[in-house]
């Protein structure tokens, strides 16, 4: 029987967490494995709706989703969770929380890149000051400072940085290789 843990995915909006989360939980799926993905956007609509985009209700958010991380992994569930969390400081609180039991996935991108896949165009609203409190332009972003993962979308295809999550989630002994056919 296997063990639950959570799968981590943060970085600046628009940098492949949900495509790449999406992709490591069919493969685990396929695999034989019980996956809950829980993406930040959608958690804002139903588990965190009404809060805000201050640092305390960007906390608060984070912090939900660390405790839902937490339950599915007590109960041998793979959680994966696909949201900005923009502070280190909460990533780390949720990393104790489900009892070091958690692989981090930096999706790295810079900004640049970023507001040209942007379809809405808020990154260069934000750019122009049209937005306020928009991370990683005029709110903060801290990026990990050693997650199990780097994935730098600009440079990799998403099926790419979802082979190196598997990858190292078979390093670290939290699933099985797979059999070669």
């Amino acid at each position: 029987m296997t063990k639950g843990f959570t799968i981590w995915f943060t970085g600046l909006s628009g940098a492949g967490k949900t495509t790449v989360s999406r992709l490591v939980e069919k493969e685990l799926r396929a695999r034989g494995y019980k996956v809950e993905v829980l993406d930040g956007d959608v958690v804002r609509e139903n588990l965190s709706k009404g809060l805000g985009f201050s640092k305390e209700d960007r906390d608060t958010n984070i912090r939900r989703i660390g405790f839902v991380c937490e339950l599915l992994t007590r109960n041998d569930v793979v959680a994966i969770a696909a949201a900005i969390s923009p502070y280190r400081a909460i990533r780390d609180e949720n990393r104790a929380r489900v009892g070091g039991r958690l692989v981090e996935v930096y999706c790295e991108c810079p900004i640049d890149v970023l507001a040209e896949r942007d379809v809405k165009g808020l990154y260069k609203k934000a750019l122009r000051g049209e937005i306020k409190n928009f991370t990683g332009v005029d709110d903060p972003y801290e990026p990990p400072l050693s997650p199990e993962v780097v994935i730098e979308s600009n440079e990799e295809t998403p099926q790419q940085s979802a082979v190196k999550v598997i990858a190292k989630l078979e390093e670290l002994g939290y699933i099985y290789m797979k059999e070669a056919p």
